[in-house]
């Protein structure tokens, strides 16, 4: 007798799209993939009303069933009964056992909002049946079950976009962030606002450092995958010294990108090339002496890479491993974007409703 597969709904919810698919219990598969934006025209998605959040949330559940072709719903549910619950990857600060948002700088509307219950009444579920996740935990956790760390147990999952999102993991499990912790997690299993060369983390570690310091070099204000793709080929660039003082470290309480003799002229055909480079070298340096900082306690077995600026990981990561001061590995995602899908539905079945 065949045994019928269950599905975890899971979303991840992003600061400009939200993707949704089917995870499947036991092997965490994904199926029906489907992505749209916010409901919003603006930038980051700041203005949009909480209903229309949950219609989206809805339709692309509906989207995801139909895509993986899922028995339909019936009258006394309003989505496939293979679908056993919903489990949705957000960003902090949010309050993951109740499911009410804390975030006031992005998704305004659903500040304070009780999603929890809002999802179940929209579909037809019990509040048990909803259940939500740290977006970076559930990317470390995607990757440790089957993606770059499934091998291991003590995983640190970082992820580099706009900010720096990261997450504590052992065995599958988030790792305990209270300030007693013994497992070298620093309190709040946070590292974008921690102290930082007289500074925080996000200083130094973000698009906005990227941007910023390729300005200093270059005098020109470009987007990062600009930057990047300035900084492809091999070209040879002559060696600069590393950024600040000693150890890179900054005494400057207003800290700003640093500025070092230009081996070139602007007249050089291949300054800017080399200026690019210098950029993600000197991030890569800084992510390096971060980990050094901030995760070195942790004592991590592997960390694993994500977020837009890790697929330039060929241009920082030298760098970052350079600057490493203690054992571990460091590697890019496997799973990449699907990874917080996966690590969603790994947090429902792991977490049987009560």
């Amino acid at each position: 007798m065949s045994v019928t597969t269950q599905y975890a709904l899971v979303y991840d919810v992003g600061g400009s799209h939200v993707s949704a698919a089917l995870c499947a219990e036991r092997t965490y598969r994904l199926r029906g993939l489907t992505r749209a934006p916010l409901p919003a025209s603006e930038p980051g998605g700041g203005h949009f009303s909480s209903a229309s959040f949950l219609r989206l949330i809805h339709t692309l559940g509906e989207a995801a069933a139909n895509a993986a072709k899922l028995p339909p719903a019936s009258a006394s549910r309003s989505i496939s009964a293979s679908i056993i619950g919903t489990c949705l990857a957000v960003p902090g600060p949010f309050d993951y056992v109740a499911g009410i948002s804390q975030m006031q700088h992005k998704l305004h509307s659903l500040y304070h909002l009780d999603l929890k219950s809002a999802l179940a009444a929209r579909f037809r579920w019990q509040t048990t049946q909803v259940r939500f996740i740290n977006d970076a935990a559930a990317f470390t956790i995607g990757e440790a079950a089957v993606g770059a760390a499934k091998t291991y147990s003590r995983v640190l999952g970082i992820t580099l976009g706009t900010g720096i999102g990261a997450s504590f993991v052992i065995d599958n499990c988030i790792a305990d962030s209270s300030p007693a912790n013994l497992e070298g997690v620093p309190p709040g299993g946070e590292l974008w606002n921690l102290p930082y060369n007289c500074a925080k983390v996000e200083d130094f570690v973000s698009t906005r450092y990227l941007r910023n310091q390729f300005a200093t070099l270059t005098g020109l204000e470009e987007e990062v995958t600009t930057i990047a793709d300035t900084a492809q080929g091999d070209h040879p660039c002559p060696e600069t010294p590393l950024p600040g003082p000693g150890r890179g470290l900054n005494p400057d309480p207003n800290p700003r990108p640093e500025t070092r003799p230009d081996p070139y002229d602007s007249s050089n055909p291949y300054a800017a090339h080399c200026r690019a480079r210098q950029t993600f070298q000197d991030f890569g340096y800084h992510l390096g002496l971060v980990l050094n900082q901030h995760a070195a306690a942790f004592r991590p077995d592997i960390v694993v890479l994500g977020g837009g600026i890790a697929r330039a990981s060929a241009l920082f990561l030298p760098a970052t491993r350079k600057a490493l001061a203690f054992k571990t590995q460091i590697v890019i995602a496997a799973l990449m974007d699907e990874a917080p899908l996966v690590g969603a539905g790994v947090h429902w079945f792991s977490n049987s409703p009560t």
